[in-house]
């Protein structure tokens, strides 16, 4: 497969969540290396899935603050699996089921960018600055 283009900023991002619809993020080592290793895995239960492990980008239809700060939580919400060569990169797929924690699992994906650390960082930035990170209903 050919390399994938790098979105290296905030709004880079932002402009492929509003022309690509329905588009995910996954962190993993990359496409090709998902095709060869084959689908996600219930590592808990011992169990295949029937697709890989997704976030959605696109902001919900009740979301009133800027897109960009829906884009930036939910790159920033599972960083800690951008590790060990692993990275965020979009994607377009068809939804086949739920994973076991409630994350979106697709089949017949189509990547189309990979998020840059320029681009990780800036969100970093502005979910650190917008949000109150780490707080829940029982704070």
């Amino acid at each position: 497969m050919n390399e994938l283009p790098v979105l290296d900023s905030l709004d880079d991002v932002v402009r492929a969540v509003r022309d690509h619809s329905g588009l995910l993020v996954r962190y993993s080592h990359g496409p090709d290396a998902d095709r060869r290793a084959g689908p996600s895995r219930d590592y808990e239960a011992g169990l295949d899935l029937p697709g890989w492990s997704v976030t959605t980008l696109e902001p919900e239809p009740w979301w009133s603050r800027p897109p960009a700060d829906w884009v930036a939580r939910r790159l920033c919400k599972y960083d800690e699996l951008g590790q060990d060569g692993r990275f965020p990169w979009l994607l377009t797929g068809r939804i086949v089921g739920e994973g076991p924690d409630h994350e979106p699992l697709v089949a017949d994906v189509v990547p189309v960018a990979r998020v840059g650390g320029n681009a990780l960082a800036e969100a970093r930035r502005r979910y650190e600055d917008r949000f109150d990170v780490g707080r829940d209903s029982a704070s």
